[in-house]
């Protein structure tokens, strides 16, 4: 049984959540201290996490920030902060979704359900080999004649992704779609600047031309003699 761990301070909301939960498939539990909120999350090693920004002792977003230098662990924000500042600053810190209060319970059941599905399809295989680079997914990483360049979780996204649509032009709303499944609701910009970050890090490689800019098309991962 997969297991949710929520964090938050609204009693009446945590305890609503876990018993939904529990009702629907999922062994949820709950922080009830937020002292030691990163590492606990760390210890419990959930396979998803419900994270509130307002948090006593220990900011939403940095929690989410701290969290995501260990671990890979679905997260979806839910707060009551609605504001595009925070919603791009949680998503450029590795926030899967944003979720505003008050939201319809039903609508949060299917990201965790969706999420957790990408999250196990993901853990099938850990290792992707391209030509002479590989991409780890278990460690985000991407190695390429023994050096090896972190990865940030969207930017490992991005990579897999055009490496499986590889020769063919993928929109930025195609990405944007897949990352977020929605772009209604994340600036343009987000996906420019971890695409930048991105070809900065290849170039650092030596794959400069891996991913080409289509002007008003989108972006192509280039590969010859790829199965």
């Amino acid at each position: 049984m997969q297991k949710i761990l929520i964090v938050e301070d609204d009693e009446k909301l945590r305890e609503q959540l876990e018993i939904f939960l529990n009702n629907n498939g999922y062994k949820a539990e709950s922080l009830k201290s937020f002292d030691n909120t990163i590492q606990d999350i760390i210890y419990i090693n959930p396979d998803l996490v419900l994270l509130d920004i307002n948090l006593p002792g220990a900011d939403g977003e940095y929690v989410l920030k701290e969290v995501r230098k260990k671990s890979n662990v679905p997260i979806i924000i839910v707060t009551s902060r609605d504001n595009e500042i925070d919603e791009l600053l949680s998503i450029n810190y590795g926030a899967d979704h944003y979720i505003t209060k008050p939201f319809n319970i039903q609508i949060l059941l299917a990201k965790i359900s969706t999420l957790l599905k990408r999250s196990n399809i993901g853990s099938v295989q850990d290792k992707i080999i391209v030509q002479d680079f590989i991409i780890n997914l278990s460690n985000s990483t991407i190695v390429r004649n023994g050096k090896e360049i972190e990865l940030t979780k969207n930017e490992l996204r991005i990579l897999r992704y055009l490496t499986e649509k590889k020769n063919t032009i993928v929109s930025r709303d195609e990405i944007m779609n897949f990352l977020w499944e929605s772009e209604s609701f994340i600036d343009d910009n987000t996906l420019t600047v971890n695409m930048t970050r991105l070809k900065n890090k290849l170039e650092e490689l030596d794959l400069k031309d891996l991913i080409i800019t289509k002007r008003g098309q989108g972006y192509i991962m280039t590969l010859k003699n790829l199965n």
